[in-house]
């Protein structure tokens, strides 16, 4: 069965960097460019108009920010997936573009193949977290108090996946440790996503640091 295309709006306010992305895109089929914007208020009125299933949204613009763009959009129109561009991998930055209801977070000086990668994953609702970042992000946490632990509505098999997903691990990654299918393994951390009431392996990186289920 053919994959239906992903249409994807690009909003940055530098004309040459949009040029850049629609170039790494054309070399996917999988993805459909139906429209661009050089500010949040402009990626608002398009995302109205060309309905996109995929936003990549920069994060510092003039007249209105990627930040403030991602929450109104959100509000509006959840199921748009927002992944937010920038050139600066402040993880401050991320944690305020996952707060606002992105779904990711590509810097700019990324390899062709690897954003082409990241959006696939994207697309089919499996966001990759890379073992750097998720090294990265404990490590941020490990300097805050650990909040008191509660009890977990998890099985002992879904505190097992959560502990793997914390270390960056991918799904096909996680199937082939614990020998189970990789489907297996996606229909589990939908039950995780939806018993804690969060959206993305990042929130699940945090919860597994704070419940105790991961150690940095």
């Amino acid at each position: 069965m053919t994959q239906q295309p992903v249409r994807i709006l690009i909003v940055d306010d530098h004309p040459h960097a949009r040029e850049g992305m629609k170039t790494i895109l054309s070399e996917d089929s999988l993805f459909e460019i139906v429209g661009e914007a050089s500010n949040g208020e402009e990626a608002i009125y398009w995302t109205e108009q060309a309905m996109p299933d995929m936003i990549l949204m920069d994060i510092n613009m003039k007249q209105m920010g990627g930040l403030e763009a991602t929450k109104k959009i959100k509000a509006k129109f959840p199921y748009v997936k927002i992944v937010m561009v920038t050139v600066s991998d402040d993880i401050s930055h991320l944690f305020e573009a996952l707060k606002k209801g992105a779904q990711g977070y590509l810097l700019k000086n990324l390899n062709p193949s690897a954003w082409l990668e990241y959006l696939r994953a994207v697309a089919i609702d499996e966001t990759p977290m890379s073992q750097e970042l998720a090294q990265r992000i404990l490590s941020e946490f490990s300097q805050l108090e650990r909040p008191k632990t509660e009890e977990s509505p998890l099985t002992t098999r879904e505190k097992e996946i959560l502990s793997l997903v914390a270390k960056g691990m991918l799904n096909k990654d996680i199937a082939a440790q614990l020998i189970i299918s990789e489907h297996t393994v996606k229909n589990h951390l939908k039950n995780i996503l939806q018993k804690l009431h969060l959206e993305n392996r990042v929130q699940l990186a945090r919860y597994a640091y704070e419940q105790g289920y991961y150690q940095v």
